[in-house]
This record gives C-alpha cells, sequence and structure tokens, in this order.
C-alpha cells in the first residue's frame, strides 16, 4: 500500500495534446500534487509508468495510439492500488461499465477538472 500523504501524490499525466497537459500539471501543482512525468500516447504512458511509478495518473481516454481504457486495464493490473483517472472531452455515459471493469477510479470531463475534488477522486485509497 502507497504511504505517501493524499496531497503529494506522485501523478503522471497521459494525454496528447499538449496544452491540456500544461494545464492539468498547473493544476495538480496548485493543489499540491507532484506531476512526476507527462506522456502523449497510449505506449509511451505505459513506458513512463514504469520508469516513474506514479501513485496516480490522470488518463486521457481517446490517444493516438491507444484506448485509454486498455491502458488504464494494463496499469491497474499491473499495480491495482494505482489510482487511475479517465478524463476526456466528451461524456461517456454508455461506456460507465468499461470504465468500472478496467480498474479506473473514475471518470471526468476534461471542463470539469478544475472544478472537481482531485484529492477525493485520486487519493481515497492513499490515506496516511
Amino acid at each position: 500500500m502507497h504511504t505517501t500523504p493524499m496531497e503529494s501524490l506522485r501523478v503522471l499525466i497521459i494525454d496528447d495534446h499538449a496544452s491540456f497537459r500544461s494545464v492539468a500539471r498547473q493544476l495538480l501543482e496548485r493543489r499540491g500534487f507532484t506531476v512526476v512525468g507527462e506522456a502523449e500516447g497510449a505506449n509511451a504512458g505505459l513506458a513512463a509508468a514504469e520508469r516513474v511509478a506514479p501513485e496516480a495518473v490522470l488518463l486521457d481516454v481517446r490517444l493516438p495510439d491507444g484506448n485509454g481504457v486498455d491502458v488504464c486495464h494494463a496499469l491497474t493490473r499491473n499495480d491495482p492500488e494505482l489510482a487511475v483517472l479517465l478524463v476526456s472531452t466528451d461524456d461517456l455515459k454508455r461506456g460507465e461499465a468499461r470504465i468500472s471493469e478496467c480498474g479506473a477510479r473514475g471518470f471526468l470531463l476534461k471542463s470539469r477538472l478544475a472544478s472537481c475534488d482531485l484529492v477525493a477522486l485520486l487519493g481515497s485509497d492513499h490515506a496516511a
């Protein structure tokens, strides 16, 4: 079990849009998270996760070289305690079963990132 306090969780951002990664990094860091890496695709994200060992991942559902749900499944299969939050610009109501089955903590529209309680979403199993 991870023992890092919630506010300093090590987060990896996997998203193909550099502008979103930049905004997400700033938001996470302002909220006390430590961003340990960024990746722009599925393969790069899996490699980065292995390299930087994050405690949480902010993961886009649609990546140029893969599906974020599949990436989430691979990440959580390797580390069941990893907190993965799937994000997208599109509502995924029809995909809710796949989201819960892949091991993600939840799904969030990118437009709601700034207004959500990231500590509750990413840190629920990481209390010290």
